[in-house]
């Protein structure tokens, strides 16, 4: 197969190049007050260019590094364009993070720089200042609030770039002489992992990294310099810098800025983005979405939706290509009745591919999806691979399985079935922490901590080496298969396995506070918070009904006994999940001993 003609460019010099070649095709969005603005190519270099050269009036070295505490918006891309302009590394930091962890990262990363969303974030790093002796200066995007702050130490991001311009003006040439000098080798971007066994890692990726990626999910996906995104997953994910940043700025595709996290839902109908990428969580929230808007729908609509899906979902996994007349017909006659409306609804009905990745998902989840007629296709990866590794082709969906390995990477399975990968894609090292970098690359390959199964060249996460069970009676299992066909229900949110060493396997469980509670006024339960709902005796009986369900699609070892209802929502803030709202295991474990061991104590 020949490579994709991506020219043999890093990052940077790829944003220069649509900037002459293109300069006045879109290549961003973002919405202010309800109005989409349109920056072109030209645009988008010269303002990455004014910031970097900013940086350098703030004393930033050759080098450096810069990091970035914001939601999604093009100020965050302008700032890693901008250092990446002039040699200097980007870290992003979680907006959600409480000051520990963002002076953990801090000081780790030896951050010169922090570009700041608002008031909020600037009081996080404030607050830790005293441990960050590196820590130059303090831009930030939104000034409202901070008249009073210390002019030595926070700047505006307006006038950042209205020094950078100045800068400039009198440097014409220095970021053609930086770039001169840019290899696909210097590392491009540190990301930090979730940290959900132990401290975060900061994984350094290469511009020749990024430059692969693009490569690679150009291949496997079939995207065009015409593909749409919406970005609004956060851009220190691996995932979101692929879809926002990697494979945009390769292709010379549009991306789309949002006006906030919480206004995503809108932002997907306006845009309708032709290409998607979800986490779990977020398919997980759609398809709660539409199951309350059917609850609420009731009657006659009800019925018909449940008409077009029974019917559509037989041949929900077969390519329109090969599905025969009759199905082609009864499809067309259930989009016209009733798909596309859910569609426009989740703002997907343009959507040419849709993605899921970053962890497990239930089959339910993913058959639901593809039964309305989203292209949703499994993908597997994770930050040491800067985004895909594994990923099914859209016209070979094989249930279960996240597809074969994607354009130069070799995959194969190791000791203990644990899945190991090597090629360009594949990140240079932890920053800081050689010890950890020997442990996952041995020998050229990536030891991914992944285990896994594989049919002819599909493969199957059956899940972390490290999270395997081995019950009391000395039978393996695993957590993630049984924990997402739980979640397959749209009542519940959150599954947490209990099992190792025990007789039998339990489980805490967090139900979807949006869902059941549209079901208890439904049957008209009275509740007046999550705690006052989860404890309700017919809210238990719901539960136990869905568990019973997901058994029935369990091998016997697998089947859920016992189950303990969450009287509140997991929490980061309680440190019982990351950033990225993967569960720290341990930790709700030992939260919650006392409830595990009620569990079994009348077995």
């Amino acid at each position: 197969m020949a490579q994709p003609d991506f020219p043999e460019l890093t990052l940077p010099q790829m944003l220069r190049d649509h900037a002459v070649r293109t300069p006045s095709r879109i290549a961003a969005r973002q919405k202010d007050f309800g109005i989409w603005n349109a920056v072109d190519w030209a645009g988008y270099y010269e303002r990455s260019a004014n910031v970097g050269h900013g940086f350098r009036t703030l004393g930033l070295s050759q080098g450096g590094h810069v990091a970035i505490l914001s939601e999604n918006r093009i100020e965050w891309v302008l700032s890693q364009l901008g250092a990446g302009l002039f040699g200097a590394v980007t870290i992003g930091v979680y907006p959600t993070s409480p000051a520990n962890e963002v002076a953990y990262v801090l000081e780790h990363s030896d951050a010169e720089i922090i570009v700041c969303e608002d008031q909020e974030q600037v009081d996080k790093v404030i607050e830790v200042k005293a441990q960050l002796p590196r820590l130059r200066r303090i831009v930030v995007v939104e000034t409202k609030g901070m008249r009073n702050y210390p002019k030595d130490l926070v700047v505006a991001f307006a006038h950042l770039e209205r020094e950078g311009a100045a800068h400039a003006r009198e440097h014409p040439s220095l970021i053609d002489e930086v770039l001169a000098q840019q290899t696909l080798p210097d590392v491009a971007l540190m990301i930090y992992t979730s940290g959900s066994t132990g401290k975060p890692k900061g994984a350094m990726l290469t511009y020749g990294n990024l430059r692969a990626q693009a490569v690679a999910v150009r291949e496997r996906l079939g995207l065009t310099p015409d593909v749409t995104h919406l970005s609004y997953l956060p851009l220190c994910h691996v995932a979101e810098q692929m879809t926002t940043v990697m494979a945009p700025i390769y292709l010379g595709s549009q991306i789309n800025f949002g006006e906030s996290i919480r206004t995503v839902q809108e932002d997907l109908r306006e845009v309708a983005p032709t290409m998607f990428l979800g986490v779990p969580r977020i398919w997980e929230k759609l398809h709660s979405s539409i199951y309350v808007r059917m609850l609420e729908a009731g009657g006659l609509r009800r019925r018909l939706f449940d008409w077009a899906y029974e019917g559509c979902e037989p041949f929900a996994e077969t390519p329109n290509v090969e599905r025969t007349p009759a199905q082609k017909l009864r499809f067309a006659l259930c989009y016209l009745l009733v798909f596309r409306a859910l569609q426009n609804y989740i703002g997907l009905r343009r959507a040419k591919v849709a993605m899921t990745g970053a962890a497990p998902i239930s089959p339910r989840i993913v058959r639901f999806f593809r039964t309305i007629g989203i292209p949703l296709v499994e993908v597997y990866g994770m930050t040491e691979t800067s985004g895909v590794a594994l990923g099914q082709r859209p016209g070979e969906l094989v249930p279960g399985y996240v597809g074969p390995a994607v354009f130069n990477i070799d995959a194969r399975i190791g000791e203990m079935g644990e899945l190991i990968l090597r090629g360009d894609t594949v990140f240079s090292g932890y920053y800081k922490n050689e010890e950890a970098t020997r442990t996952a690359l041995r020998d050229g390959w990536l030891h991914t901590g992944d285990v896994v199964s594989m049919e002819r060249d599909q493969f199957k996460i059956v899940d972390r080496l490290k999270d395997i069970m081995i019950t009391a009676g000395g039978k393996n299992l695993s957590p993630s298969e049984i924990e997402n066909t739980v979640k397959g229900s749209p009542y519940i949110k959150e599954c947490i396995v209990i099992g190792e060493a025990r007789k039998y396997v339990s489980a805490l469980i967090q139900i979807d506070y949006e869902t059941v509670g549209k079901w208890a006024e439904e049957h008209r339960i009275v509740y007046t918070n999550f705690r006052n709902l989860a404890e309700n005796a017919a809210v238990r009986d719901l539960i136990d009904g869905e568990i019973s369900a997901s058994n029935a699609q369990l091998a016997q070892v697998s089947h859920i006994r016992r189950f303990h209802l969450l009287t509140k929502e997991l929490d980061h803030d309680d440190d019982e999940v990351t950033a990225t709202m993967k569960v720290r295991r341990a930790n709700v474990q030992a939260k919650y001993a006392a409830d595990i061991d009620r569990l079994y104590s009348a077995a």
